[in-house]
């Protein structure tokens, strides 16, 4: 099959900053893609690259679009090379990107994500009023003494249903990690405490795998990784290396969703999905994946439209500006 390419770059500026151990964003920057079939047909496609998480830049994928030709095939959609995955992602569900798809219902619970600190103490019932039940906060970004008591507040305010999980974005020292580990098994231990912790997220950096790993056999409480399989090539390694935990999957940056399926299909991972704050077009193409992929009945990790203006004509008026 041949297409007509074109592309255009957007910028979207967070509500509010987020605020992570890697430090604060405050405007998400990415490229949209349109491609025409030879029969008229327009697909959409997003690279939403996240370069700190493991992904190409926004400037390499914005030289890899500038060198294509205005008219591209699917071997050249297939031979994208992986060091380009975001490109790999949004090029490859551009074809399959059908806007009735938006009205399908999808059956998945999501996952709400809260600010970091303090201020999660004061957003959750916000986010519970809009039908969220499992919320996921930021930790590994203030003082850990400072945390483990918000944390406490947190816990006995949240109702007796809720799912929490603790995202430490590699953040944690060894010491840390256990300590957090602890202190999450003792609340588990609780009868009194109806709230379930359902797992520590990427508590130690990348190249700390074993110590993750050890981790995960020493305690009650579940670790999910992260940053170390935010590609399709991390991923593999990490399975390979023995890691039969959770794995969170971005899918706007793990690279080719056809290999993505391949592999879950092939070694029946335990996967949570996530969103990497992309626009409605690269998290149409991921929820569509999050349902064929998904094992365990975990809540995906999409609950962030309240970090976002909401702009309904956004892309018809970047497609027209431009």
């Amino acid at each position: 099959m041949r297409y007509q390419f074109k592309f255009r770059p957007y910028q979207r500026r967070f509500v509010r900053s987020l605020t992570t151990n890697h430090g604060n964003w405050d405007i998400r920057e990415g490229i949209i893609l349109r491609l025409t079939d030879e029969s008229g047909k327009v697909g959409w496609g997003e690279i939403a690259p996240i370069s700190w998480f493991g992904s190409e830049t926004l400037e390499q994928a914005l030289d890899f679009c500038r060198q294509l030709p205005r008219e591209i095939t699917d071997e050249m959609i297939f031979s994208i090379p992986d060091e380009l995955p975001a490109c790999q992602f949004g090029f490859e569900s551009a074809p399959e990107w059908r806007s009735e798809f938006f009205s399908m219902p999808h059956t998945q619970s999501f996952s709400a994500l809260l600010p970091s600190g303090e201020a999660a103490l004061n957003q959750w019932e916000t986010l519970w009023q809009q039908g969220y039940r499992t919320f996921k906060w930021k930790i590994g970004v203030y003082a850990i003494a400072d945390e483990l008591k918000i944390f406490e507040s947190l816990i006995h305010s949240l109702p007796a249903s809720t799912k929490l999980r603790l995202d430490a974005n590699g953040g944690l020292s060894y010491e840390e990690a256990n300590l957090w580990l602890w202190t999450c098994d003792n609340f588990k231990a609780n009868p009194e405490l109806a709230l379930e912790i359902e797992f520590i997220e990427q508590p130690l950096p990348v190249e700390q795998f074993q110590g993750m790993l050890e981790l995960s056999r020493s305690y009650e409480t579940a670790i999910a990784l992260d940053e170390s399989v935010a590609t399709l090539r991390q991923l593999a390694a990490c399975h390979q290396q023995g890691w039969r935990g959770i794995f969170v999957i971005k899918p706007g940056i793990v690279g080719s969703p056809s290999r993505l399926r391949k592999f879950c299909h092939q070694h029946q991972i335990d996967t949570v999905f996530s969103s990497v704050f992309e626009t409605a077009i690269a998290r149409l193409a991921a929820l569509q994946l999050a349902a064929e992929l998904s094992r365990n009945n975990r809540a995906i990790g999409f609950g962030i439209d309240h970090f976002f203006e909401q702009e309904d004509t956004w892309l018809q008026s970047l497609w027209n500006d431009l």
